[in-house]
């Protein structure tokens, strides 16, 4: 099968080369006129196959504070991946607390997402296609060479089509949130076998919020500004979305997403990545993330004084990464809920039935 099964004709049509690919083009659950070139070829953004990492004490010689990293912790295993890195290669390949892992960030679309790479008990790896849908990341799995939508983790063209990744929980956050909380942790390295200019922005300016995506067809959802910073959350068949324009007024959402009472937290101290040429230098957007609001099967109703985050029944202290440090629940953990922080226009693309929050 591959290329060569797909007709003259359809090469005259589809807007994107099929050239090189062994992908069943045949096998597709998207229109394949959806899928656009974005500029580089296939892994001409490199994926990382052997990531190097460092302690987190030794971050502090190529990281400021304020700069933005990606979160995961598996198994008792923290690590932190630099935006800053991750901006010129979109996906790494990893394997974090015994887990194969695929940690992938989407510039176009501010879309940082973790994936199990097992599926049918095959580990996949993946790279970048080259291509886009609504201007989001679509990747390919080397043992295969189906597509994959990083925004759904769903297969969309190739042998594979229809097949999904399981998402793991992740966020975005500021490096001295992880270091603080993680100070035994590890963070990725700028030794990645590529030569970048690791801190730089290639994409200055491109999160103003009011101004179009780039290689997006179709109407973006009128509701917010197309690039207005979200954090999304599906759960139960139910779709939220939590303005960061809301955030920054509450620092503290209490919510109920498909039946599950959860917890929106937010707060300052993070840099945009998108934003000025220099990663370090950029505008503060805030931080985003979201807890299952029960703790030992009690609901908490969460509250912000200041720069504390407090429950209202036990008056205990919680962090952005939903650790409690003092008060009676001291030492306890909220269950993270899956979560992602986009642009408007990406999430509602792919989920238009999205409700979006509004302060009371």
């Amino acid at each position: 099968t591959g290329a060569t099964s797909v007709s003259h004709a359809a090469h005259e049509i589809l807007p994107f080369s099929t050239r090189g690919w062994r992908t069943d083009f045949t096998k597709h659950s998207v229109p394949l006129s959806e899928i656009l070139p974005g500029g580089p070829p296939r892994d001409g953004i490199p994926p990382i196959d052997t990531p190097k990492f460092l302690p987190a004490t030794v971050g502090e010689a190529f990281l400021r504070d304020i700069e933005p990293v990606i979160v995961l912790v598996l198994n008792g295993d923290a690590r932190a991946y630099p935006i800053r890195v991750l901006i010129w290669h979109e996906i790494v390949n990893d394997t974090v607390g015994g887990v194969p892992v695929a940690v992938t960030f989407c510039p176009l679309c501010n879309t940082a997402l973790v994936f199990d790479r097992r599926l049918a008990g095959h580990v996949l790896d993946f790279g970048t296609t080259g291509n886009l849908r609504y201007s989001d990341l679509v990747m390919y799995d080397r043992q295969t060479e189906s597509w994959w939508q990083q925004a759904t983790g769903e297969a969309i063209v190739g042998e594979l089509t229809g097949k999904r990744l399981e998402f793991l929980p992740a966020v975005i956050v500021a490096w001295h949130v992880f270091k603080t909380a993680y100070p035994h942790g590890l963070v990725l390295s700028q030794e990645t076998g590529h030569e970048r200019p690791y801190g730089i922005n290639p994409y200055v300016g491109y999160d103003d919020a009011a101004q179009p995506p780039f290689l997006f067809r179709g109407s973006p959802d009128g509701r917010l500004l197309p690039k207005e910073r979200v954090v999304t959350v599906s759960l139960n068949g139910e779709d939220a979305a939590y303005p960061f324009t809301v955030l920054q007024r509450l620092r503290v959402v209490n919510d109920v997403v498909g039946g599950v009472p959860v917890v929106v937290l937010w707060q300052p101290g993070t840099t945009s990545a998108l934003d000025a040429e220099v990663i370090r230098e950029s505008r503060d957007v805030g931080a985003a993330t979201v807890y299952r609001a029960t703790v030992a099967g009690r609901q908490l109703t969460f509250r912000a004084a200041g720069d504390t985050i407090t429950d209202v029944e036990t008056g205990s202290h919680w962090t952005l990464l939903g650790h409690s440090l003092a008060g009676p629940l001291a030492g306890q953990q909220l269950e993270p809920v899956i979560h992602g922080t986009h642009f408007w226009f990406a999430w509602a693309a792919f989920k238009p039935h999205t409700r979006i929050y509004h302060s009371p």
